[in-house]
């Protein structure tokens, strides 16, 4: 007997590459079969600042995640960040009136909460409920079933600008691809690389990405912060291009290659060929000078990480400890450096809970667009405001393209 499956992608539009990844959904667990990658040609400093490179790259990625994969891709779970997201957490309170609490009253609470003021150049991305009050009983995780008078919803709301979502819309519709839901990409990447003990356990998620850095904080099974920090790995290439005066793209090599977050754990006798600009030779320069530039830097990201923790009020509440994922939390020594900081335990994330071509996959650079995977099998699109209307002679015409492709 054939099993039961369904296919999602998830598209993560980063600062410095597009990832699509596809996932199979069975009744046993998700299956990774197909992933896409492209490089991003203009650093988007955590938003689409052009259009039609991002098209581009979001079309490589799809066209090879495909051809992997051997699937037709017609919509996907597409990842947002930057700066201009926000969050803050609020409370909706209804009225049950002694009968039992229904779906309903939980839906009608938690719209409640949602009746905030937000400027109008911003919209809401997520309403992600926290737990329930009922009658004054705090803590509650399901109310459905029980008899009250009074219905609470503690939830945390996440907002961004609606120009960055237009233009991520925009760009993901031009590709000829329909929008299940966009995610947030730390909420996305937590639920790749946490486990359920340690959401309830309580722990913080720092995902440190091109152009910005995530945080998101977990404690008794559900989310109760979120934070963006304008920082991230682009900028410590910046400063290796800048101190070690090399062009931007040896910066990078150099960077991924010979980088480390803790000067001391660098041989000071180890040397590293610098290529120069404007046709000067090449230099070779200790690679000690590298690391005191990548600590200062990491050493900034992880304690501006830090002081946003202590804002939240929930740095006492981390018992499991912080995990560290995005693409520079490959460095070496940035465990160390973070234990060090933070005083608690700490671990790099990857994807974890899936199959297939999850060895592929098996890097904090696919957290992301796996997470975006396993968020959609949780809570699937619905009806997704993002989606396209109007728009099936497009559809018809790229069918037809493909078709004319395929036969000559």
């Amino acid at each position: 007997m054939r099993r039961k499956s369904r296919i999602l992608v998830g598209i993560d539009i980063g600062t410095t590459k597009t990832t699509a990844v596809v996932g199979e959904v069975t009744e046993t667990g998700i299956d990774i079969i197909g992933m896409g990658m492209a490089p991003a040609r203009d650093q988007r400093k955590g938003g689409v600042v052009n259009i039609d490179t991002t098209v581009e790259e979001i079309k490589k990625a799809v066209d090879d995640a495909e051809h992997m994969s051997g699937c037709r891709i017609n919509s996907a779970y597409v990842g947002i960040s930057g700066a201009h997201i926000k969050g803050q957490n609020s409370l909706g309170i209804v009225a049950v009136k002694g009968r039992e609490v229904g779906e309903d009253d939980v839906q009608r609470a938690i719209e409640a909460s949602r009746a905030i003021a937000i400027p109008v150049d911003r919209e809401i991305l997520h309403t992600l409920p926290q737990n329930y009050v009922v009658d004054g009983q705090d803590g509650i995780r399901d109310p459905v079933g029980m008899s009250a008078v009074r219905l609470e919803a503690k939830v945390h709301i996440v907002t961004s600008a609606s120009a960055s979502i237009q233009n991520v819309v925009k760009s993901v519709n031009r590709v000829g691809l329909d929008i299940d839901d966009l995610v947030l990409e730390q909420l996305a990447g937590s639920e790749a690389v946490l486990s359920e003990d340690e959401k309830d356990l309580g722990i913080a998620v720092i995902d440190i990405g091109g152009a910005s850095t995530g945080i998101s904080i977990f404690a008794e099974g559900s989310i109760r912060h979120t934070a963006t920090l304008p920082v991230g790995g682009v900028f410590l290439t910046s400063d290796i291009a800048t101190g070690l005066r090399t062009p931007f793209a040896e910066a990078e090599r150099i960077k991924l290659k010979y980088g480390c977050a803790l000067t001391s754990m660098i041989p000071k006798e180890e040397t590293i060929e610098v290529p120069s600009v404007g046709g000067r030779e090449a230099r070779m320069v200790s690679r000690q000078i590298l690391g005191r530039i990548v600590e200062a830097r990491m050493d900034e990201i992880l304690n501006m990480a830090l002081k946003e923790i202590v804002r939240s009020g929930y740095e006492d509440l981390l018992a499991a400890g912080l995990v560290l994922t995005g693409g520079a939390s490959l460095l070496p020594g940035i465990n160390e450096m973070a234990e060090q900081i933070f005083d608690m335990p700490v671990r790099r994330g990857s994807p974890l809970g899936v199959g297939g071509l999850s060895d592929v996959t098996n890097s904090p650079v696919f957290a992301v667009a796996v997470g975006l995977v396993i968020y959609g099998s949780q809570n699937g699109p619905g009806d997704s405001i993002y989606r396209r209307t109007g728009n099936v002679f497009g559809e018809f015409f790229k069918t037809i393209k493909k078709w004319f492709l395929e036969f000559f």
